[in-house]
This record gives C-alpha cells, structure tokens and sequence, in this order.
C-alpha cells in the first residue's frame, strides 16, 4: 500500500511542478489548428469518395464520377 501512495505523490509532484501547461492563448491557437485540420481531412475523404463512388451498397445508383465515366464506354 506504501508503493501505491508514492506512485500518487510523486504523480502529483510532477503533475504540478515539472509539467509545463500550456498557456490559454497557446490552447486555443492549438484548438483552431486541430479543428481546421480535422474539417480538410474530413471534406479531402468525402471528395474521394464522391469521385470514385464508393458506397457500401453494390445496387446504389450512384457509382461516382468515374463509373459515370466508364459506364458512357
């Protein structure tokens, strides 16, 4: 039990003095990186898949621009 409550204190000891926290300006800049990474990644997928037509249903009447393209072929 001895060990257990030394694991704790010396969590919190480094949790408070040896962590360095980010600032809150410094949290929101990173915030609005992440978000805006997320929403490129997320619309660059979409635009993939509204090209090659990937759905998951075999019967689905649209197969994306290049099975439009094929099928005029």
């Amino acid at each position: 039990m001895s060990k257990v409550k030394e694991y704790i204190n010396e969590t919190v000891t480094e949790m408070v003095h040896r962590v360095t926290w980010p600032t809150w300006k410094e949290l929101q800049a990173n915030t609005i990186i992440v978000v805006v990474a997320s929403v490129l990644i997320a619309l660059i997928i979409f635009a993939m898949d509204f090209v090659f037509g990937i759905t998951g249903d075999s019967n689905s009447t649209w197969k994306g621009i290049l099975g439009f393209i094929y099928q005029m072929f």
